[in-house]
């Protein structure tokens, strides 16, 4: 085979040289694909623009407003609204090419009528009966509080948003990404859902003084069921208003630049609400228009729809959707939901322990929109950062376009978190292996960032628990203020600050926390439901624990902060893996180098260690930058920060020698 046509991908990975028809494969379908859209529409770009001719669109030349929709299957379409008294037969669309429908609104019939925030919905007769729609690309839409029916609003403030964020680079969260995860919704103390306002106003500032540069944003598009945490999207291009309005968002996002904080959106092109009256589904009166016909066009699993990649304005919508947010909103980036669900047609229900898994049943539409999706988005923003949620490990996931791969800059290391509850859940102390510790937090592929952490979402779900409560449980109610003995919470705290340490330092090129995690904070996360009497109780982060005087929780937070402003200023996640120095099994000691500082992880639950020794490269004096073991941490203080570690030569080599205690780790630099 000649070389030329030999991808970069495989000859950085000789394992996927049986492979390599694959690999040009997808390299081919893209450049067709790309080729085919930029001579029909003039650039990739311009394809992107859907939503500037789809949906409501003012023109400035006629003076009136344009609505556009595609629905080729349908029979008949009719705006109606408030702007017309809702009458069903005033307003008829008509049907153009490639089945989409249009109809002008001039200024001269309705400018006092057609107005900001005009409530609207489009009639659609097609083989299913007749519906009212929300419009596919609306871009704000509102929930009756009483009825919970949706309603498409005309957005179109006097005075636009004027960003103040002109300087703004985010080049640092897409080089050293420390990420907080959160959710705007149950972001407050109060019991009710958080604004976009007071997020931007009360929990930004929480955010800065932890170090973090990038907030990962999740349940932004807009979704009927709050308890879906985002997941069951209904319009796309709408942030969804029980947060406030698109103006806020924009408050939220400027004020979040102001601070070096970028914003990466988590958004859903995976799977879609089946919902007809406020979503796509049988929009046009088919089952074969956004989505899939029949079972390929339902996840099951999810109770949701399953988008059809290949269709040109499936594929346009879904693009639009990508640009709009990065160009309306100044999202820094997405973290990209369920790709693993969307890559493989039995939705990664499989064990991937053979390379032939990762290139069998592969839905090669969805892979080419990811490399199409990618190049958009570096083309708009070189330093935006783009996250898949994929459990797969496919190669070249994040790989450059052009060497075979899809483009996504990081991997969330999904199997790290799933391995600490493990761990916790059916493991005493005494039977963690540091082999297999290590052997979990390295194993990733080379040459594709990975996002490490401890704990997501998922693991604060009700069903689950957090680390802090498998650590430490109800016993968290009681004796989590400072002048109560209790070994379990002395236990909890060590090993919530090994445990999260050893993660960032060990486990990727990023770290992720979610909110409220960083101090340890004591519940699941449980959304208003049937089953807890619709309380929002669980769905709220209780600020007071850390911010108490008297409580432990502050320490957890303090080690937090600090942990992540040390790792930022040493550009630890950024720099090449770690280097093991030291495994002591029975010590269950573990002790690795990255980016010239010294990491000496102690995680026995009994044994201290007086005079550690170990090798180290080069002589001189070293001293502590960390130490999980400090008052101010809720440790117990038995070690000197001030103490200078001078190295020791023996037979040519030089040591180290540090006293390391049981469930401790110091993080030491060479002066």
């Amino acid at each position: 085979m000649a070389t030329s046509s030999i991808p970069i991908l495989v000859k950085n990975d000789p394992w996927l040289e049986p492979y390599v028809g694959e690999i040009n494969d997808r390299l081919k379908r893209f450049k067709d694909r790309k080729k085919e859209l930029e001579k029909k529409y003039g650039s990739l770009d311009e394809f992107a623009k859907g939503y500037e001719f789809l949906g409501f669109n003012y023109d400035k030349k006629k003076k009136g407003w344009w609505y556009r929709e595609w629905a080729p299957a349908a029979e008949s379409l009719h705006l109606i609204g408030d702007f017309n008294d809702w009458n069903r037969e005033s307003t008829p669309m008509t049907k153009g090419d490639d089945g989409i429908w249009e109809v002008f609104l001039s200024d001269k019939d309705f400018k006092d009528k057609l107005v900001h925030e005009s409530a609207l919905k489009v009639q659609v007769k097609g083989a299913n009966g007749i519906h009212d729609r929300i419009p596919a690309y609306a871009k704000y839409v509102t929930q009756d509080e009483k009825t919970y029916d949706f309603t498409a609003r005309l957005w179109d403030p006097e005075k636009p948003y004027k960003w103040t964020d002109k300087k703004y680079d985010g080049s640092d969260a897409y080089i050293n990404p420390y990420i907080y995860e959160c959710h705007v919704g149950m972001a407050q103390e109060k019991e009710g859902v958080g604004t976009y306002k007071e997020f931007a106003d009360i929990i930004l500032p929480k955010i800065h003084e932890q170090g973090y540069n990038a907030i990962q944003v999740m349940a932004i598009q807009e979704h009927p069921y709050y308890g879906s945490f985002g997941y069951h999207v209904s319009n796309f291009f709408a942030p969804s208003s029980r947060f406030g309005t698109p103006y806020d968002l924009k408050y939220l996002v400027d004020k979040a630049h102001s601070l070096g904080i970028a914003v990466v959106m988590d958004i859903v092109h995976s799977h879609a609400v089946k919902n007809l009256s406020e979503g796509l589904n049988e929009f046009d009166g088919s089952d074969d228009q956004y989505f899939h016909p029949g079972g390929r066009g339902f996840h099951t699993q999810w109770d949701s729809k399953l988008f059809n990649y290949g269709k040109e304005q499936v594929l346009r919508f879904l693009l639009s959707n990508v640009r709009y947010w990065l160009e309306e909103f100044h999202i820094d980036g997405f973290r990209y939901d369920g790709v693993t669900s969307m890559l493989y047609f039995h939705h990664g229900d499989i064990s991937f322990d053979h390379y032939d898994k990762y290139f069998r049943d592969v839905d090669w539409d969805v892979l080419t929109y990811f490399q199409l999706a990618n190049t958009l988005i570096k083309e708009i923003n070189k330093s935006a950062v783009v996250i898949a949620e994929d459990m797969s490990g496919m190669p070249g996931l994040c790989r450059p376009v052009k060497e075979g791969g899809m483009g996504f800059d990081f991997r969330l290391a999904m199997g790290i978190p799933d391995y600490w509850i493990k761990v916790l859940k059916h493991k005493t102390d005494e039977e963690w292996n540091i082999h297999e510790m290590w052997g979990t937090l390295t194993n990733r592929r080379f040459g594709e960032r990975t996002i490490a952490y401890a704990e997501s979402h998922d693991q604060a779900l009700v069903g689950d628990k957090s680390i802090a409560f498998w650590l430490m449980d109800k016993e968290m109610y009681t004796h989590m203020h400072k002048d109560y003995e209790s070994m379990i919470i002395d236990r909890g705290i060590a090993l919530h600050k090994l445990i999260r340490l050893f993660t960032l330092a060990l486990g990727g090129e990023g770290w992720l926390n979610f909110i409220g995690n960083e101090f340890g904070h004591p519940e699941w996360v449980d959304f208003p439901r049937e089953g807890n009497g619709w309380s929002y109780k669980y769905a709220r982060r209780q600020w007071n624990l850390q911010e108490h005087p008297d409580l432990r929780y502050q320490y957890l937070y303090n080690f937090g902060a600090d942990m992540v402003k040390m790792a930022k200023n040493h550009e630890i996640v950024a720099a090449l893996p770690a280097q093991q120095v030291n495994m002591d099994p029975d010590n269950k000691t573990i002790i690795f180098e990255r980016n010239n500082l010294y990491f000496a992880f102690n995680f026995s639950p009994t044994n201290s260690v007086p005079d550690y020794r170990f090798k180290v490269p080069k002589p001189g004096k070293y001293r502590i930058i960390l130490n999980s073991d400090s008052a101010e941490y809720g440790g117990f203080d038995r070690i000197d920060d001030e103490m200078v570690y001078p190295t020791v030569t023996l037979f040519g080599e030089h040591f180290l020698s540090v006293y390391l205690p049981s469930r401790v780790v110091l993080v030491l630099e060479k002066q």
